[in-house]
């Protein structure tokens, strides 16, 4: 009898084998982001380039080209920043300070870190000035998606979980926020996504996942395997980015 995690494994094996092979290979038609600007710009135009590619990431809802939401069209309900509920932002699924907070520049500083009136600052502004490393992986496309404002502000950089008996804020958008604990709840339908581009930003770039995230995100992946549209959003990044998720190609 085969199992779900015998049939993991093999995925893992040939994962493994494709990731030799697709990360950063580059295209005809690569030109990678290199700065986080950057990379807005290129998901605007060429990721979600029309109607029918503009949906918020947690809550599914529509969207235009001026990034306006329409509430309506997922039963969003601002919970608190009206304001911010109403335009998409670009949120990163693994949160910057998850892989800047180990860097030197983001603990300490940098003497290029300065401002014009002296003051020293380090942070994440700090690295996306004089980290190259970093600005690549705060520009990487694969960890990067349109999310309503209000989310992107409440989710801050809390870890993914599952938050039991919760209260449902946000009207019908099944995505709930524990502050207690800092963690964020995201629906069902997303979470293999999110999975797959944790264990992307993990092997791509070193960085360290628990072991209980890992056992969460595999099962995640069984749960939610890979859709039609996060293929076509894969290979849409492939021709800008010049790589690929490993996940996504093998069928995670």
């Amino acid at each position: 009898m085969v199992t779900s995690k015998d049939s993991f494994m093999r995925k893992l094996i040939v994962f493994s084998a494709a990731l030799l092979a697709c990360i950063w290979t580059t295209t005809a038609f690569s030109a990678p982001p290199t700065s986080f600007s950057q990379a807005k710009r290129l998901l605007e135009k060429h990721i979600y380039p029309s109607e029918e590619y503009r949906e918020t990431f947690y809550c599914g809802c529509s969207y235009d080209g001026k990034k306006q939401v329409d509430a309506d069209s997922c039963g969003y309900e601002p919970r608190k920043n009206a304001k911010r509920g109403k335009r998409i932002e670009w949120e990163h699924i693994v949160p910057a300070s998850r892989f800047g907070k180990t860097r030197a520049c983001w603990s300490e500083g940098d003497p290029a870190c300065t401002t014009k009136k002296g003051k020293s600052y380090k942070g994440r502004r700090c690295c996306s000035k004089v980290d190259a490393d970093f600005k690549r992986m705060e520009a990487d496309l694969h960890n990067l998606v349109p999310a309503v404002g209000e989310l992107n502000g409440d989710r801050s950089n809390y870890r993914m979980a599952v938050i039991t008996g919760e209260d449902r804020t946000y009207g019908a958008c099944d995505f709930e926020i524990d502050s207690s604990r800092k963690v964020a709840e995201p629906m069902a339908e997303t979470r293999g996504d999110i999975a797959r581009i944790y264990l992307y930003m993990q092997t791509t770039y070193g960085m360290p996942l628990t072991e209980t995230e890992v056992e969460m995100f595999n099962q995640w992946m069984v749960e939610d395997p890979v859709s039609e549209e996060e293929q076509l959003r894969d290979a849409r990044i492939l021709e800008i980015q010049g790589n690929t998720n490993p996940l996504i190609s093998v069928g995670f």
